[in-house]
């Protein structure tokens, strides 16, 4: 629903229903919204009778009357309707209306299953991830389904920034490789965010944390192009049938088979726990590729993970030396299923000496989500130059945005007293369309800081007027604290080494929950667990911390 006609939308036009009414950027009545034109609408929309109503009028950010009177009117007809002046009150009306668009769209369907969820649950207080990294309680986040779109991979980034501040690591990166992507980000505190991520091509402008996706993961299918050279992914196997290896009928080479070929993925693994691989199924899969390229069979497997290996080294470098930060240096932290098969290869692309295992790596994104705080987000945009702004005018402009924050997180249990708020303003130089945020609220601190990050980010400055653009503030209740039991060792029957390609001697096969506490493992080796196995290159060694945490450090 829309006062003015606009393209490039996922919504059918005949779904684009049009409202007599205008406003102009100051938030002045151009054309008022009647009566008559209400009663048409409401009118247009019995016809369509659609599952819920998206509105997004012109400028609502700065007036949003029009969108409550019109929400007043179809709530009372029976409508589910999501505003555009609640899910995101900035400007860039595309993105707004986006953004309110994939909220009407997912809420009916997110609500009902979290009420479910919460029914099946009772007492049990129930908490969702949120794309920005906090939490919030289940009623709640089913009126906001478009900040939940990035949760399971916020909830790995969560976790990755607990360990780090646990083991003292201060710069780390983050690398989280699944079965049909793999997620890499910055480990920050507070963590990165971005109100510029697209999900299916399509823009979505609510706070997520900043992670850059590919499509390479360990259900990858490989493959060759026109011209005969190596392809892996983005093209996915999926969970079912799969990898060839899971036994499932998969019939495409994919990353997983190619580590079964080359023994990093024993035959002996039961992924799970319970599933057995196909190692005939893995081989069959990937020799029909190897016959295409006229290699051997291990010559082809490795070629895969090899091309899988450059394309996520591509990734982290765009979020490390893209943004002018030496990966080498820091510390890679590998989660996922498919991650530990590819961490020493990955850290030698990348220069990197140390990385970390961490516990239940294959499902580390719902620990994260018992170490995330609960956290609201709101803005506004307000433009208007920076120049003249006084600090007590910004502390006014933010009053609303944090009363809101604090109530909703009060209503959903959090503590009062232990709230914590930040704010930031975007700002940019008049003329400009992108912003830069500074968490300086004074404007005459914040103009002299814009100057610098502007020169650091670009490097330059302009002898031109400042803008305020957006304002912004969360609001957190800090996560209660949670550390693990020391770690104890189990005793598990010992696995008889395997073959591994390109390695003489056997290799051995390690339970992870049998490593006793500080036990240091010398590659190649290969670490086995329930939800994720790792390749201990040659040249690496792998050390276990008192909390069961695994340290890789290269050695040669």
């Amino acid at each position: 629903l829309c006062d003015q006609a606009w393209g490039g939308s996922p919504v059918p036009a005949d779904l684009c229903v049009e409202v007599a009414l205008r406003r102009d950027h100051l938030g002045m009545a151009l054309e008022p919204l009647t009566d008559a034109a209400l009663d048409a609408l409401e009118h247009k929309l019995m016809r369509i009778k659609p599952e819920s109503v998206a509105v997004s009028l012109l400028f609502s950010f700065v007036a949003s009357e029009d969108e409550q009177r019109i929400a007043e009117r179809l709530r009372a007809a029976g409508f589910n309707v999501c505003c555009s002046h609640e899910v995101l009150p900035e400007y860039r009306e595309y993105e707004r209306g986006i953004a309110t668009w994939l909220n009407a769209r997912l809420g009916p369907l997110v609500g009902r299953y979290l009420r479910a969820l919460q029914s099946a649950l009772s007492p049990a207080p129930l908490r969702v991830m949120q794309s920005n990294g906090g939490t919030l309680s289940g009623s709640q986040a089913a009126e906001r389904a478009v900040n939940l779109l990035l949760s399971g991979p916020a909830g790995g980034l969560a976790a990755a920034r607990h360990w780090a501040e646990q083991l003292g690591i201060e710069r780390m990166l983050s690398f989280d490789m699944g079965g049909t992507s793999t997620d890499v980000a910055l480990v920050t505190s507070p963590p990165t965010l971005t109100t510029e991520a697209r999900i299916a091509g399509w823009p979505v402008a609510v706070p997520m944390v900043d992670i850059h996706t590919i499509g390479a993961g360990g259900g990858s299918i490989a493959g060759l192009d026109a011209g005969g050279a190596l392809l892996v992914g983005p093209e996915s196997a999926g969970a079912f049938p799969g990898p060839a290896c899971y036994g499932k009928g998969g019939r495409c080479p994919t990353v997983t088979d190619a580590n079964a070929v080359l023994g990093r993925l024993p035959a002996a693994t039961r992924l799970g726990g319970d599933l057995e691989l196909d190692l005939e199924a893995a081989r069959a899969a990937v020799a029909t590729l190897a016959a295409s390229m006229q290699l051997d069979l291990e010559a082809a497997a490795l070629g895969i993970v090899q091309i899988a290996d450059e394309r996520m080294a591509r990734a982290v470098r765009q979020i490390s030396v893209g943004r002018g930060l030496d990966p080498q240096g820091m510390t890679l932290c590998c989660f996922g299923g498919a991650g530990g098969l590819h961490v020493c290869s990955l850290a030698d692309r990348l220069g990197i000496s140390r990385a970390l295992i961490p516990l239940h790596a294959g499902v580390l994104s719902a620990f994260g989500m018992l170490v995330a705080p609960m956290e609201v987000h709101r803005s506004r945009t307000h433009i208007r130059p920076l120049e003249g702004l006084s600090g007590a005018e910004v502390q006014q402009l933010l009053e609303p945005l944090e009363r809101s924050a604090r109530s909703e997180l009060i209503a959903a249990g959090a503590n009062a007293a232990a709230l914590q708020v930040r704010a930031c303003l975007e700002l940019r130089y008049t003329g400009q369309s992108h912003t830069l945020t500074l968490h300086e609220l004074e404007p005459q601190h914040a103009a002299a800081g814009f100057h610098q990050a502007h020169r650091n980010r670009f490097g330059h400055d302009l002898a031109l007027p400042i803008e305020l653009v957006t304002l912004r503030l969360s609001a957190q209740d800090p996560a209660p604290s949670i550390r693990l039991a020391p770690w104890a060792p189990a005793a598990v029957d010992p696995k008889p080494p395997c073959k591994v390609h390109g390695i003489k001697q056997p290799v051995p096969i390690l339970d992870r929950t049998s490593l006793a506490c500080h036990q240091r493992v010398e590659g190649p080796a290969i670490i086995t667990e329930a939800v994720s196995t790792t390749w201990v290159a040659p040249g690496w060694s792998a050390q276990v911390h008192d909390q069961g945490q695994v340290l890789l450090e290269r050695t040669q």
